[in-house]
């Protein structure tokens, strides 16, 4: 399936850096921004807020249907994302509510109601996705595919600063078993496993600063996208 739009793909595993490179590099081309990985969230914690079973297929995959949620920014930039109704933004970022969305993203039901949602995210000028399947599966024919990744150590550190950042609680111990954990179930999953495209630009952020790797994706982007960007 082509896309409507000029769209590039940043996929890889939890704590890699994807999600703020995307938005830096959204940002800075001036194109519209998919967190797939929020949808994921999004479901998680609506099944979790309504006592619904992480493995109950019918009843998430009815959620992820029928989801009323709304992504957008405060006057700082700042995520803000809304659920029926309610700002949930730090809700959906916790690890429970990630651990949530890497069970539910293995539900062939949840992932098949989440495809024509994530597909509509490609309009003009751009898209920029972020996920673990962008390049695999939602958009194959993306122009320009970013594998984004890090060692485990290094993405168990990131994320616990993250958390610490927000004010959330976390323990690192913790943390290093949950990303192996979700590592581990994300790659053998029989429907949309994590793995690169064949013909992804693989990026190993371990000992790279954020700066670098917008940088370099954003230089991969004027290769790919000449006269767009």
């Amino acid at each position: 399936m082509t896309p409507p739009a000029a769209v590039l793909t940043i996929d890889g595993p939890s704590g890699s850096g994807k999600g703020t490179v995307a938005r830096r590099v959204a940002d800075e081309l001036g194109w519209h921004l998919l967190d797939s990985g929020a949808l994921y969230r999004l479901v998680a914690y609506a099944a979790l807020s309504r006592s619904v079973p992480l493995d109950d297929e019918a009843r998430t995959a009815e959620i992820a249907r029928t989801l009323a949620v709304r992504f957008g920014a405060d006057a700082g930039g700042n995520e803000q994302i809304w659920l029926d109704g309610s700002e949930v933004s730090r809700e959906i970022r916790t690890e429970r509510a990630g651990d949530g969305a890497s069970r539910v993203a293995a539900i062939p039901a949840v992932r098949a109601a989440l495809v024509a949602r994530q597909r509509a995210f490609a309009q003009a000028p751009g898209l920029v996705a972020d996920g673990r399947d962008m390049g695999t599966v939602i958009f194959p024919e993306a122009t320009l595919k970013i594998y984004l990744t890090a060692s485990a150590e290094e993405r168990a550190r990131r994320r616990y600063n993250q958390l610490k950042d927000k004010g959330l609680g976390a323990n690192l111990a913790a943390l290093s078993q949950e990303i192996a954990e979700r590592d581990r179930r994300d790659a053998s999953r029989p429907i949309a496993p994590l793995r690169p495209a064949d013909d992804a630009q693989i990026i190993d952020s371990t000992s790279m600063s954020i700066d670098a790797v917008v940088a370099r994706v954003l230089e991969l982007a004027a290769e790919r996208f000449p006269g767009k960007i």
